[in-house]
């Protein structure tokens, strides 16, 4: 398990830098040759204004820094799409509440088989679970151990699937919250270093040039812009997801209690009370004196 782990991380750590180093050239190429493309400015100039109309033009005035905002869009993207897929399937077929409560029925019904046909049907992330859960609570079942050292049993496999189980929805999670972080920090510093290259140039002129000088700011708030829509994406993404690993990991809790309750019930009904025994041992003392 240990080797397979470090496998999985390896692989995804490789599968980041590429990646990055994907997005990055990927971006260069969009900056250079559409947003750069000679027909978005006057006489085909790109040292020129853009031509009126003319929006990637205007985006390609914002600078070489543009190239990073573009590869922090692909990066989101990309990551966006693999989480999607990752979390929709660890969802499984059904809801999770839905199969949640199809466990719950099953158990009350004291059904372990259907319950484990139910895992095998509705598969991802809480089924897993539920699924070891249920072979536990049967392996445990047939030993020669204290309900209290059982219970324990059964807890702790529980515990183990769904520890192995969570990072799995969580991976790369931490991507999209940077972006959402760093993107709009990014786009500020595109916006300072325009500004800075504006007012420099104004000061060697000599001569304040108003319509220059704005089209100089308006360029460079172009970064902000840019750097606050990947911001504002990259939250609505993030945020829609942690909602879907809380329902995961609500069911996965909510069916783990579930199965423990259910064999605490069973250990209790079909162990005799030990108070009647005593009673009676009691009162047949009592009844001899």
């Amino acid at each position: 398990m240990d080797k397979k782990q470090k496998l999985n991380e390896s692989l995804a750590n490789t599968l980041g830098v590429v990646v990055i180093v994907f997005s990055i050239i990927v971006a260069y190429f969009i900056y250079s040759q559409i947003l750069g493309n000679p027909d978005n400015f006057i006489d085909g100039d790109p040292n020129n204004q853009p031509k009126e109309g003319h929006y990637l033009g205007t985006i390609y005035k914002g600078g070489k820094i543009i190239i990073l905002q573009i590869s922090f869009m692909i990066i989101l993207l990309t990551y966006a799409i693999e989480r999607g897929f990752s979390l929709f399937k660890a969802k499984g077929k059904k809801s999770s509440k839905e199969f949640a409560d199809i466990i719950k029925q099953n158990l009350a019904a004291n059904s372990l088989d259907s319950a484990l046909e139910s895992c095998n049907t509705q598969k991802g992330a809480v089924a897993n679970v539920v699924y070891k859960g249920l072979n536990s609570y049967m392996n445990e079942a047939a030993q020669d151990l204290r309900p209290e050292e059982k219970a324990y049993q059964i807890k702790r496999d529980l515990e183990e699937a769904t520890t192995l189980e969570v990072p799995d929805l969580e991976k790369n999670m931490i991507i999209i919250s940077t972006i959402a972080s760093v993107a709009t920090l990014v786009g500020l510093l595109g916006t300072v270093t325009g500004m800075i290259q504006a007012f420099s140039a104004l000061a060697i002129a000599g001569t304040p040039d108003a319509v220059g000088l704005a089209g100089g700011i308006s360029q460079a708030l172009i970064t902000t812009a840019l750097g606050i829509s990947t911001s504002a994406v990259a939250i609505v993404i993030y945020n829609f997801y942690t909602t879907m690993i809380d329902n995961i990991t609500y069911a996965m809790d909510e069916t783990n209690y579930a199965i423990l309750n259910h064999y605490k019930q069973s250990v209790q009904i079909s162990e005799p009370d030990p108070i009647t025994p005593l009673t009676s041992e009691s009162e047949e003392k009592e009844g001899n004196v």
